[in-house]
């Protein structure tokens, strides 16, 4: 039945009528990400625009008891009328009325769950944005549903595309470490899943999946979290604050190579990739892979409360 509604859902897309732009509606406009991604999609003259999609609705959302979002979300609404001429509506259901798929960008992950119910509901491909959840079990919850209604979405941070990434990875490795800002957000359960996700989504990134077991010890600015893999590897994110450079070493049998300082994510890559799975409904980054993303921050968690003790993954 699943694999029935997705395969129904993609016929659309497969229509003649499918030649006009692709509809992107945006949930959530307290975030620099809009604009960005708006830019991308919408100006044919930007660098990195990506063809065959424009955002022509948003609901602005918003959450008050978080100063990065009530302090941005009007002026970033009021961008996207001024410039795009995109449509703001009052609710959800009425977004999705109106597009073919979702960007899901609120900046406060405790309401990604509520919000994309409806969006499943209304079974509609969607990207959400960092942080997917502010918790280990809304982000499962979120996958869970998704899954039983066959709606295809992802997550990821833009540093997975980062250059570095691409110049280190390699099959040969023994292990990473990675570093890069790392604030909190004082009403996330996961405060890891506020900043310090762009990092960790790096060493995913470079050591694939398989963490076991993390340690993570917290300092003043920095926290610093070793996770061990089943196959023996090490990775090691140092997240810093309030914030600092985003950077990498992979270690290989007999060398270590370090990533270049200029080195920096690219949302030009995040919207083609976006573009991408919407078309195909295929996730650029498996939903298992960031489930163990939230898993692993998790386990850090754990391991923080009960004073740098390893912590298994749940």
């Amino acid at each position: 039945m699943n694999l029935m509604r997705t395969l129904l859902a993609w016929l659309v897309f497969l229509t003649p009528a499918a030649a006009a732009d692709f509809r992107i509606g945006i949930i959530g406009t307290d975030t620099s990400h809009v604009p960005a991604l708006t830019t991308l999609f919408n100006d044919a003259d930007a660098p990195g625009h990506v063809t065959g999609f424009k955002v022509v609705a948003a609901y602005k959302g918003g959450s008050r008891d978080v100063e990065s979002s009530y302090t941005r979300v009007d002026k970033f609404a009021a961008e996207l009328q001024s410039k795009w001429n995109v449509e703001i509506v009052p609710d959800i259901p009425t977004l999705c009325s109106k597009v073919d798929g979702i960007l899901l960008e609120s900046v406060d992950g405790r309401t990604h769950l509520a919000q994309a119910r409806q969006v499943i509901a209304a079974h509609k491909p969607m990207f959400i944005d960092k942080p997917l959840a502010s918790t280990l079990e809304d982000a499962r919850e979120i996958a869970r549903l998704a899954k039983e209604a066959g709606v295809p979405w992802f997550t990821t941070s833009d540093e997975r595309y980062n250059p570095m990434v691409a110049a280190l990875k390699a099959a040969d490795s023994t292990g990473a470490t990675v570093w890069g800002p790392g604030p909190t957000e004082e009403h996330h359960a996961l405060d890891l899943s506020w900043y310090a996700i762009h990092p960790i989504e790096m060493l995913y990134a470079l050591m694939g999946t398989g963490c076991e077991e993390v340690t993570r010890i917290s300092g003043t600015d920095t926290d610093v979290m070793v996770g061990r893999w089943k196959d023996g590897r090490i990775g090691t994110v140092r997240s810093m604050r309030p914030y600092g450079p985003m950077g990498a070493v992979v270690f290989r049998p007999r060398a270590a190579q370090q990533s270049d300082p200029k080195s920096h994510g690219a949302y030009g890559s995040l919207a083609e990739r976006i573009g991408q799975f919407f078309h195909t409904g295929i996730p650029p980054v498996p939903n298992e892979e960031t489930l163990e993303i939230f898993s692993f921050m998790d386990a850090a968690q754990r391991s923080k409360a009960a004073g740098g003790q390893p912590m298994k993954l749940r």
